[in-house]
């Protein structure tokens, strides 16, 4: 019997839902019959619980048929059965047109709200920033566009990607945080296309930058928006400044081509090695880089000084009271770091270190200047060092050729991978490129396994440079993309260990691709982690603000150039004597640097920039202990 029942069950549901699957027609006429099974009954217990109710039957039907008609919009008119079918007719067409333009009313505002939500509209906006493409870089460059709008009254910052637009924004909420004046839009659509990118309107823009993503066709992609961009600029006379990046050094003369006469074009691979090596030859150098990068702390300017003009460049160095002088821009070409001597033309523009552009004011601090607490000693002078890396991507060589270029004698690296005979042959070629000047030797071996690590006397070289492998294609269905950060995390908590059981510090530089990674790096607050997309991101916002600052920062970065340093602050002022930055500013000069500032090592002193700053004011007094360091631009 329940079988019965069950199957009776079954059948009806399956006869219900056949019916509602015929068309519109039958759902219309079963909402009708659902709605006269609950007004009729619902009229009639209303007209027989009327205290005015009628005494006959006909008349209490009919009083069932007005309230009916009332709640069903049916007219509910009474009389003769053709009054009733026209009172219901002229119903039914109210409710037809009703109903009519309801619906259209509804498809329009759905179709236009749908739009808003695809972000197609086209923006209105002038001098704002249009950042297209999306990738971990996207975060970094937001904020900072972000942090430098912040004392604007009407900023704008307009992304577009190909991605649903309310992905975007809650991502970008989420992770930029306030945005204060500055106005956030996200639009939605491929980089590719000229027809899609009017929707930011480039032409009205103050800057354009385009995110590189980290896969293998992300170079030619980078190439093909620049192209797409110039398309849609074609009938502009004034195009907007363009900065882009590419992984690849090949495609670097296509995007510049693409995007044509006074855009930047960044190589974002160099970029990172460079940054690597030289926190690898300098601990504690990323620190520096990022306070110089990011707008929360002190970073570059350019500004003209007709007062100095005629005057060497040595005595700009202590005209600034809170800014640090560092070089001369001479035209387009950067002048980092030139000899005290060297004149100030009329024409030439200071590259100073500041907090704001509002800053930068003269105010002579040569008297402050202590010659008797300056060291006279000679530097300390440079030895040969050794790398050991461990780990292998495409950049690896790039570290290699930066390695060799100011490699001194008897200088070694020793590489650690188990990549296979792809690696072998990369070791040596770029051994090839390096004979007789830098030692480069292959050890095969599992950086994520504890013997590998233990066979190796890692407290016998002068710095580890733990790398990442390069990011997998996209998965396939169903698989868990790989993240390249996993084996360095291993790796780190390996040479974590190390330290433990030993109780000696080894001097790591790390770099990975994500930055949520680095909250989970086994390592102190204080090293060196080069957060590859994070420091492109952070340059091309700089550049961004500033096109002439691409020069500045490609001299700073370059293997053979002027770049940050931390010497002993020994090789500047005498240890333990008290005397204000405007002394050791002095002592550099003398040795034909820069200094922009310090890094102090005890504990109480670490703070939020972990003991780095940046631009101290000249007249700032403090105890130097022989463990300080100060911070130059400078050669090697």
């Amino acid at each position: 019997m329940v079988r019965r029942r069950t199957l009776f069950g079954d059948r009806a549901r399956y006869w219900f839902d056949s019916t509602l699957a015929r068309g519109a027609a039958v759902l219309v006429l079963w909402m009708a019959l659902l709605c006269l099974a609950i007004v009729l009954p619902a009229s009639a217990v209303l007209a027989w619980t009327d205290p005015d109710v009628p005494a006959s039957l006909a008349d209490r039907l009919a009083q069932v048929w007005r309230h009916t008609g009332r709640t069903l919009r049916l007219g509910g008119a009474t009389g003769p059965p053709l009054r009733v079918a026209m009172s219901v007719l002229l119903a039914l067409v109210t409710l037809l047109y009703v109903s009519a333009l309801v619906g259209l009313i509804t498809a329009a505002l759905t179709e236009r709200l749908t739009a808003l939500r695809r972000g197609r509209s086209t923006v209105l906006e002038e001098g704002h920033a249009v950042v297209l493409g999306w990738s971990e870089q996207v975060f970094t460059v937001v904020s900072e566009l972000v942090a430098a709008n912040a004392n604007q009254r009407r900023a704008a910052v307009v992304v577009l990607a190909d991605r649903d637009k309310t992905v975007m924004e809650e991502a970008l909420n989420t992770k930029v945080g306030p945005l204060g004046r500055t106005r956030l839009i996200c639009r939605s659509g491929p980089t590719t296309d000229p027809a899609v990118l009017p929707l930011t309107n480039p032409a009205g823009a103050g800057v354009v930058l385009v995110m590189p993503r980290d896969e293998p066709a992300a170079d030619a992609e980078v190439v093909k928006t620049l192209l797409a961009l110039r398309a849609a600029l074609s009938e502009v006379a004034t195009r907007p400044a363009v900065v882009a990046a590419v992984r690849d050094d090949s495609y670097r003369l296509a995007a510049q081509l693409a995007a044509g006469p006074g855009s930047v074009i960044l190589e974002s691979d160099t970029v990172t090695a460079r940054l690597i090596v030289q926190a690898a030859r300098h601990p504690g150098l990323s620190l520096v880089h990022q306070e110089l990068l990011d707008f929360a702390g002190d970073e570059f300017y350019l500004v003209a000084e007709p007062a100095l003009a005629g005057r060497p460049f040595g005595d700009a160095l202590l005209s600034y009271a809170t800014s640090s002088a560092v070089g001369m821009m001479r035209g387009d070409a950067p002048l980092l770091n030139p000899a005290p001597d060297t004149l100030i033309a009329p024409d030439d523009l200071l590259i100073v270190i500041s907090r704001d552009d509002d800053t930068v004011w003269l105010e002579d601090c040569a008297e402050l200047a202590e010659e008797a607490a300056m060291a006279s000693g000679p530097p300390t002078p440079a030895r040969a060092e050794r790398v050991l890396l461990l780990g292998w991507n495409r950049r690896a060589p790039l570290m290699v050729d930066q390695l060799r270029r100011r490699s001194r004698p008897g200088s070694a690296v020793d590489v650690v991978t188990d990549h296979g005979e792809a690696t072998v042959g990369e070791v040596d070629e770029a051994a090839a490129d390096s004979a007789g000047e830098l030692s480069l030797t292959l050890h095969h071996g599992d950086v994520t396994r504890p013997e590998t690590l233990r066979r190796l006397d890692v407290y016998s070289y002068d710095s580890v440079i733990v790398l990442g492998r390069d990011p997998a294609p996209a998965p396939a269905p169903g698989q868990s993309p790989d993240d390249p950060d996993n084996r360095t995390l291993v790796t780190l908590l390996l040479l974590r260990r190390l330290e433990e059981t030993s109780g000696r510090e080894l001097p790591v530089v790390t770099e990975l691709i994500d930055d949520r990674n680095r909250a989970l790096a086994p390592i102190g607050p204080g090293s060196d982690v080069i957060i590859s997309g994070k420091f492109i991101g952070l340059l091309m916002a700089q550049i961004s603000q500033n096109r002439h600052l691409a020069a500045v920062f490609e001299e700073l970065f370059s293997a053979d150039g002027t770049g940050v340093r931390l010497r002993p602050a020994t090789d500047y002022v005498l240890p333990g004597s008290e005397t204000p930055f405007a002394t050791v500013v002095a002592a550099a000069r003398q040795r034909r640097e820069c200094a922009i500032g310090y890094r102090i090592h005890d504990d109480t002193s670490t703070g939020p920039r972990y003991g780095v700053r940046i631009n101290p004011p000249k007249g700032e007094r403090r105890r130097w202990s022989a463990e300080d360091e100060v911070i130059v631009i400078g050669g090697d």
